[in-house]
């Protein structure tokens, strides 16, 4: 019976450390979105939170409303599992070849900071892991993201002239709004100016990228989660 109690008591604290590392990580974490993750009711949910709340972590929010972490509030470096240091190296190793050569270098980097802070049997097994990517993404796709993502960041608005899967050249004003892999290749999602419409660009077919000084903000009709819910629907139809 002890054991069972104690174990009880591992996967709750498992369950909690777990809950606070969603809320910490997102603007705003409903509580069904943290139940669906941790695979649990929604009332289990919201007895954690009040439980975490009467220890003195600082969790705003409210039920039906979502809740996110006050600003400041850190945690004690972490220590990572055999398992979970080979997905990072794993992650990175497949990862770099894609990004664009600044984001792969950082994420190269921070890994590095990860691996010096485990112990010696821990670096050696994620060291160890047999997964590479010997091949990336074409250089001229590479170095078109870079400028893509940080136009996206600073919700600059980005001229292109495109070439289409017929050959047919176009000149577009663009709201970019996340650049999509997909396995073996790039693409930008973007509001068009000119079309009114969102639209998908294949990064290789770019001939010609100028992010403007023009700045762009969120309207509704004219965002990636609504983009993301226009394919939802056209997806259901279909």
């Amino acid at each position: 019976m002890r054991a069972d109690v104690t174990c009880q008591a591992m996967r709750r604290a498992d369950r909690l450390f777990r809950l606070v590392q969603l809320v910490r990580g997102r603007r705003l974490s409903t509580a069904d979105f943290i139940a669906e993750r941790l695979e649990v009711s929604a009332r289990t949910v919201y007895r954690d939170i009040a439980d975490l709340q009467l220890q003195g972590v600082p969790i705003e929010g409210e039920a039906g409303v979502g809740y996110r972490m006050r600003a400041g509030f850190d945690l004690p470096p972490l220590m990572f599992t055999r398992d979970e240091a080979q997905a990072l190296v794993a992650t990175v190793r497949l990862a770099r070849q894609w990004l664009d050569a600044p984001l792969a270098a950082h994420a190269e980097s921070a890994l590095s900071k990860i691996i010096a802070v485990l112990p010696a049997a821990s670096q050696a097994a994620a060291q160890s892991v047999a997964l590479y990517a010997p091949y990336g993404g074409a250089a001229e796709t590479r170095a078109l993201l870079e400028p893509l993502r940080l136009a996206i960041e600073a919700r600059r608005k980005v001229m292109l002239r495109y070439l289409d899967l017929k050959d047919v050249a176009s000149e577009r004003v663009v709201r970019p709004l996340a650049c999509l892999y997909w396995g073996d290749l790039w693409t930008l999602a973007a509001w068009c100016e000119q079309r009114s419409a969102f639209r998908n660009f294949r990064v290789d077919r770019i001939t010609e990228l100028d992010v403007l000084d023009e700045r762009f903000r969120d309207e509704p009709g004219k965002t990636l989660a609504d983009l993301a819910r226009a394919e939802k629907r056209a997806a259901s139809a279909s």
